[in-house]
């Protein structure tokens, strides 16, 4: 099980800390991504990391301004938002896959999403 968290409601050029801790299972092995979903729109791709290497992959959309990151000894995985603007108004979740990809069907497990508002 993954739990997401975090969100909130903050104004344009702020900042804020996702995480999505893993329960019940270890996610240690499991490639990390983030997704996100404005009301009204599909789902897109954020972010991911690597399991092993700590690669990470951006959307061009947020390269830059959004930082992933991991803790496998405490089973959690970050993403640090920086500059946020409306735009990045959505439902963050978190998900974990076997595949490194920015496919969100290829991802195995997903958390239950967490609202960030960002406010002009």
């Amino acid at each position: 099980q993954l739990q997401a968290s975090g969100g909130g409601l903050v104004q344009a050029g702020d900042s804020l800390r996702l995480s999505c801790a893993a329960s019940g299972r270890t996610v240690s092995r499991y490639h990390m991504g983030w997704f996100r979903q404005a009301p009204g729109k599909e789902r897109e791709f954020v972010s991911f990391i690597h399991w092993l290497s700590g690669r990470t992959s951006y959307a061009d959309s947020v390269k830059g301004r959004f930082t992933i990151s991991r803790d496998n000894a405490k089973n959690t995985v970050y993403l640090r938002m920086n500059s946020l603007e409306p735009v990045d108004t959505a439902l963050y979740y978190c998900a974990a896959s076997t595949l490194e990809t920015r496919i969100g069907g290829l991802y195995n497990y997903w958390g239950q999403g967490t609202q960030v508002t960002v406010s002009s």
